[in-house]
């Protein structure tokens, strides 16, 4: 009996040292199971739906995800209202004045050229000799032209400057005229007229003309020589009908002379 009581008496002592091991053990042993449970909440979405309503009563708006949920709603809705068409403006009424002013009707401005056929047209530059200083004046740049009338067949040069279409040079090409090689050029022709009316009253002068390149100044030369030659057939007809038709007066006034002096 003795020996039974010694051996209880120890283990009755040691029996709340080992219930107590157990205690501390029970409840650190229950940290890791709240732990636990609450991580298996927040993947369910137990976790974030109370960190969301945190931040909704924190109301810091700088990083929380129902503000980046805002903006991309209001990106969202921009871009939604920015592909729609705008709505068109209404239509206004049809609203007629009456001119103040009635213009007069399109007067056509003849030219003088709208009988006449064109053989020839090239870009050059016009000057004119003169005689009073003894240099060559700049008459202007623009298109020659050599116009043919469909009615008499004569062929006449004519050039306007640009722009202002003032006529620089217009006169007939007659069988007298020499087009002769511009010193140290051969892109460039000289000749002399005897009755150049592009300043509207008949005139002598001496013309140069300068083209783009060589090839261009004897296209000219040859269409000029071409007219020069057609034209002076047609003067020559001109001349001989003219003094036809001065025999044929003059041969009237004879007989009538011849009848008085028979009669006296």
């Amino acid at each position: 009996m003795s020996t039974t009581e010694n051996t209880d008496k120890p283990i009755e002592e040691v029996k709340p040292e080992e219930t107590a091991a157990p205690q501390e053990t029970t409840s650190t042993a229950t940290e890791p199971a709240v732990t636990t449970s609450s991580a298996v909440f927040s993947m369910f979405g137990g976790g974030a739906k109370k960190v969301k309503e945190e931040d909704e009563d924190r109301g810091d708006k700088s990083g929380s995800a129902k503000y980046q949920k805002d903006l991309a709603a209001a990106a969202a809705s921009a871009s939604k209202e920015g592909g729609e068409e705008e709505e068109a403006p209404p239509e206004s009424e049809d609203i007629h004045f009456e001119p103040v002013i009635q213009l007069t009707e399109k007067v056509d401005v003849k030219t003088n050229e709208e009988s006449e056929e064109q053989l020839f047209k090239m870009r050059a530059k016009l000057f004119k000799f003169v005689r009073e200083t003894s240099e060559w004046k700049e008459r202007g740049t623009g298109d020659v032209r050599l116009l043919k009338h469909v009615e008499n067949g004569k062929t006449r040069l004519v050039m306007r400057r640009d722009k202002t279409l003032k006529v620089c040079a217009n006169h007939y090409i007659v069988p007298e005229m020499k087009l002769s090689p511009n010193v140290g050029s051969d892109r460039s022709w000289v000749w002399n007229a005897a009755a150049d009316v592009s300043e509207g009253e008949p005139e002598a002068v001496t013309l140069a003309i300068r083209f783009a390149n060589s090839e261009n100044a004897n296209a000219f030369k040859d269409a000029f020589i071409k007219a020069q030659k057609e034209n002076e057939a047609l003067f020559a007809q001109a001349e001989e009908a003219a003094a036809a038709a001065e025999e044929s007066a003059e041969a009237p006034k004879e007989e009538t002379e011849e009848a008085k002096e028979e009669a006296a």
